[in-house]
């Protein structure tokens, strides 16, 4: 290894690693405080909160990586800018693209563990971090009886302590309203002067030793015909009373991991492929459902009309003859407007009832609507039947798009979830293009305008990746490209700068900014010059 990529790599891991580390503090604290209210108070202990910090260590490591990488970058070559090392290597023969090898080939590497968190750590931590916060969010608060404070932890019971002693033990002024029983009792509660409290050896249950009390009881209704019955008030007095509870109910319980393993964040990258096709397969399937349910809804049968009374009904011989006879009557074929007969139907028409029938009378094109080749007393009914299946045609498309416009946000997400990923570990490699060539250009090394700039990027990074997220849950751009255009719009930012710095110009030139002010203050004296009298 060369001189110059040991001291490359030896004046890169210690910024990158300070700054990877502080990341990952920064970013555990932010989400910490999304959660300190449900675990607060939970009597959770050190391990638990180690374990759930170590699991959001790790699902933050695609945010920490890419600021460790520019503030490293930034740092390392705005040191050896600030020390003119950079300009004696250059005044060597040595090109800027050579002096970053090193940094180059740090920055893929980082990418790549970047990908193998994303495909394999970060699911598993994420799929930990969920079951555990949900464990913890259905755990009871901390078994905690202050005085003067009602306390309902206890499942169907509130206690009241009015003085505890220094020794946590002793108490006085003890009330206990048990709810346990409230079907059969409407009424118990226990007073006491005082008493003593406290947890057994193995933890497993709490005792309450009461002293001089009365318990108030009052009966209800002990069964059926009671209603009416009326039951004494008891009052019942004792010297010492104890009651013990289970503190089982307090523990932790360890939710299957499988409930949550199906959520997006919970998937690798392969998994997430197949949902993505499996998704884009259930939108096209849920579109053809439309059209499926609307042509079953035109060709249900219809429901037949009230049947008119017959009076002295003539003799039927067969269903078949009559509806034979009206087709040849009518002039149509059956189907249209006498259906021809079905087993189904056969009942209906021998009992009476009957459906529409067209009377065609005259050529087609006389009729202004096809209203008008039914007869008039069935005008009504297929009106009724007409807005009846609208109805339910409007019904039918506005659940299958409610259903497909689901699918296909849900498709979108997924899949930027999946692009996203690889957005996270390219981006590693494009900060070290647009950090390396700030901090020759800045000519500051430290943590001064280093962090400032880094930053300013990173900032821009997360704000244009949410933009995008955005426009992509609107359908304004495919996943794939939403996840992509805050990479390509820095990776072009990034080459903007490599070529600044190797050709040591100015990041931005102001020669024609001046040159304009110049010529308009030009302008500006010839003016005065002329007014002058």
């Amino acid at each position: 290894m060369k001189k110059i990529d040991k001291l490359l790599l030896n004046s890169s891991l210690g910024p990158f690693a300070a700054a990877f580390f502080i990341a990952v503090f920064v970013l555990v604290i932010q989400i910490m405080w999304l959660y300190i209210d449900e675990i607060a108070g939970k009597g959770i202990s050190i391990f638990i909160m180690l374990e759930l910090v170590g699991y959001m260590s790790v699902s933050v490591f695609p945010m920490a990586l890419p600021i460790a990488v520019l503030i490293a970058s930034v740092m390392v070559m705005g040191g050896l800018a600030e020390r003119y090392e950079l300009s004696s290597m250059k005044s060597a023969g040595i090109p800027l693209i050579r002096v970053m090898r090193t940094l180059i080939i740090l920055a893929a590497s980082i990418s790549v563990f970047s990908y193998v968190c994303s495909d394999f750590l970060i699911p598993i931590a994420n799929l930990k971090f969920k079951s555990r916060l949900f464990d913890i969010r259905k755990q009871k608060p901390a078994l905690a009886i202050e005085a003067g404070v009602f306390n309902e932890d206890f499942r169907q019971f509130v206690i009241r302590i009015g003085e505890k002693d220094p020794d946590g033990e002793t108490i006085e002024s003890v009330m206990i309203e048990d709810q346990s029983n409230l079907g059969q009792v409407k009424f118990s509660q226990i007073l006491a002067d005082s008493g003593q409290m406290y947890t057994t050896g193995d933890k497993r249950f709490f005792v309450m030793n009461l002293f001089n009390g009365t318990q108030y009881q009052e009966p209800g209704n002990q069964g059926a015909g009671t209603s009416k019955r009326r039951f004494p008030f008891i009052r019942t007095n004792f010297k010492s009373w104890s009651k013990v509870w289970d503190m089982r109910e307090f523990e932790m319980i360890r939710t299957d991991e499988d409930r949550f393993s199906t959520q997006r964040t919970m998937l690798s990258m392969n998994q997430l492929r197949q949902n993505v096709d499996s998704l884009e397969f259930k939108i096209k399937e849920a579109s053809q459902l439309v059209v499926s349910d609307l042509l079953l809804n035109l060709k249900r049968q219809p429901i037949p009309p009230p049947a008119e009374p017959i009076v002295n009904p003539p003799a039927i011989a067969h269903p078949s003859k009559l509806v034979a006879k009206a087709s040849q009557k009518s002039g149509v074929r059956p189907g249209i407007g006498v259906v021809a007969v079905k087993p189904e139907i056969q009942a209906s028409i021998t009992a009476g009832p009957f459906l529409p029938v067209q009377e065609l009378n005259k050529p087609l094109n006389a009729y202004s609507s096809i209203l008008e080749t039914f007869r008039p007393r069935d005008h009504s009914y297929l009106l009724t039947e007409a807005k009846t299946r609208i109805g339910l045609s409007q019904n039918i498309v506005e659940r299958r798009n409610k259903t497909v416009e689901d699918k296909k946000l849900d498709w979108v997400k997924t899949g930027y979830e999946l692009y996203n990923k690889y957005s996270f570990a390219l981006i590693c490699f494009i900060f070290l293009f647009v950090g390396a060539p700030m901090g020759a250009i800045i000519r500051k090394g430290g943590f001064g305008y280093p962090i400032l700039v880094s930053i300013s990027f990173f900032v821009t990074f997360v704000f244009l990746a949410i933009l995008c997220r955005k426009l992509a849950e609107s359908y304004l751009m495919t996943p794939f490209w939403a996840a992509m255009t805050p990479c390509a719009i820095l990776a072009f930012f990034g080459l903007y700068v490599t070529r600044k710095a190797m050709n040591d110009s100015q990041l931005f030139s102001t020669v024609g900014l001046e040159r304009f002010l110049f010529r308009l203050r030009s302008a500006r004296n010839q003016k005065k010059a002329l007014d002058t009298p």
